[in-house]
């Protein structure tokens, strides 16, 4: 079944909205290299990368469908965060944003009837709750650990492996 022009309008936003992503973090990890923070800096790089990846899904499921690809301008990427804390619940933000860009376009892809972008939507449904999960437990790790045990922080991100897969064992 073809995609309509809405689908495919709507999917290459999504494509531009994950790299917005990506570039978000990539400030994050900038501020957090900055602040001496290096294994926060590390482990946001490779949010960063996982985003490029999630975008480059949509990608190719575009040319999939046989759709061009047009890639959105983007707004200016945010720079300069408060604290660790500030920057934290950014990115749970910017998870919760996503996710809601996500069930909107598996809503579209119901209403429409286009059972293989369903499917296709299905494993970023599945992301973004874990994507959401894991930036919700970092920012009440660093909230409990406070400006002062940032330290402890890059530990639980070791300890936890988050940095080396960039995100908890599935």
């Amino acid at each position: 079944m073809p995609a309509s022009d809405k689908l495919i309008q709507a999917l290459n936003q999504q494509v531009g909205n994950e790299m917005q992503a990506s570039l978000q973090y990539i400030s994050l990890a900038h501020y957090f290299d900055n602040e001496t923070l290096l294994t926060l800096s590390r482990f946001f790089h490779k949010q960063a990368e996982e985003e490029r990846v999630h975008a480059m899904k949509f990608v190719d499921f575009l040319a999939d469908l046989d759709a061009e690809l047009r890639i959105p301008a983007m707004p200016e990427i945010p720079f300069g965060f408060q604290s660790v804390e500030d920057g934290v619940a950014r990115a749970l933000d910017w998870e919760k944003k996503v996710t809601a860009q996500i069930h909107n376009l598996m809503h579209l892809a119901i209403e429409e009837k286009h059972l293989l972008a369903q499917q296709f939507l299905e494993w970023f449904i599945n992301e973004q709750q874990e994507e959401e999960n894991v930036m919700s437990s970092l920012l009440a790790v660093v909230r409990r650990a406070g400006p002062e045990r940032l330290l402890d922080v890059e530990a639980f991100l070791v300890r936890e492996n988050w940095v080396a897969e960039g995100a908890p064992p599935a």
